[in-house]
């Protein structure tokens, strides 16, 4: 019963992830909306597992995880270098980052 309400929060917080990833213009904005997508997919994946009772779902979490991590510090190491080229964070800029 419990897994319904779990569920459903999280497809409503992956929509609320992709509808912010889609709308809006400021670059850090879309990367913390792209991890409120990847919380919703984990809470998924916690919720399979618990209904399943099996710990594939558990070893799925750690590795989306670890690759959140590692798309973390990416990610903000090409902010810091678009505010310093461009003086400003916006996703339409990111095509001056070319060579």
């Amino acid at each position: 019963m419990y897994q319904n309400v779990y569920l459903t929060f999280s497809a409503l917080l992956f929509a609320i992830g992709a509808f912010g990833v889609l709308t809006r213009k400021n670059a850090i904005v879309v990367f913390l909306c792209i991890e409120i997508m990847l919380g919703a997919a984990n809470l998924a994946f916690i919720v399979f597992t618990a209904a399943n009772q099996s710990a594939e779902g558990i070893f799925m979490v750690m590795c989306v995880m670890a690759v959140a991590g590692a798309e973390a510090a990416v990610g903000l190491a090409i902010f810091v270098l678009l505010y310093r080229k461009t003086g400003s964070i916006n996703i339409d800029k990111f095509n001056l980052l070319k060579w």
